[in-house]
């Protein structure tokens, strides 16, 4: 099996998850992809905001290659820090995949308005989730020209 990099290096994963169950099943689903990650976590939209400004504790945070984001977190849930980053001329750039177990027809074109660039929902067998984290680093990673992090 050939393991992926970005550019000779691991790529930087934020995911932005309250839920520490879904932490761990990401980290596992990662741990059977093709690419090295370097898989950051925040619990909440806030803390979200501040690694991506490197803020406070986030000073020396990388700039990530691609944001998984759930929309229903407390402080700040999914749906504002979507909405902050697309008002972020130092931010909007960044791919934002969403993650969530919504299915809602009114999140996803919301999100899609607010600029997404892709909307998937959390399947509850772990099977079908490492199958979806893996497609999303094969396509991310493999297929898409990204921009480049350092903008």
């Amino acid at each position: 099996m050939k393991v992926m990099d970005v550019n000779g290096r691991p790529a930087d994963i934020l995911l932005v998850e309250d839920n520490n169950d879904d932490v761990v099943l990401t980290r596992e689903a990662f741990k059977g992809s093709k690419l090295k990650v370097n898989l950051h976590h925040v619990k909440n939209g806030e803390e979200c905001m501040a690694f991506l400004r490197k803020e406070r504790e986030y000073s020396d945070a990388p700039t990530p290659d691609l944001i998984l984001l759930d929309l229903n977190m407390p402080v700040m849930d999914g749906r504002e820090v979507l909405a902050e980053l697309v008002k972020d001329d130092a931010l909007k750039h960044l791919p934002v995949v969403i993650l969530t177990t919504s299915d809602s027809e009114q999140d996803v074109l919301n999100m899609y308005k607010l600029r997404c660039s892709a909307y998937t929902t959390k399947p509850v067998n772990f099977d079908k989730f490492e199958h979806i984290i893996q497609g999303i680093a094969d396509f991310w990673f493999t297929v898409v020209v990204r921009p480049p992090n350092d903008h």
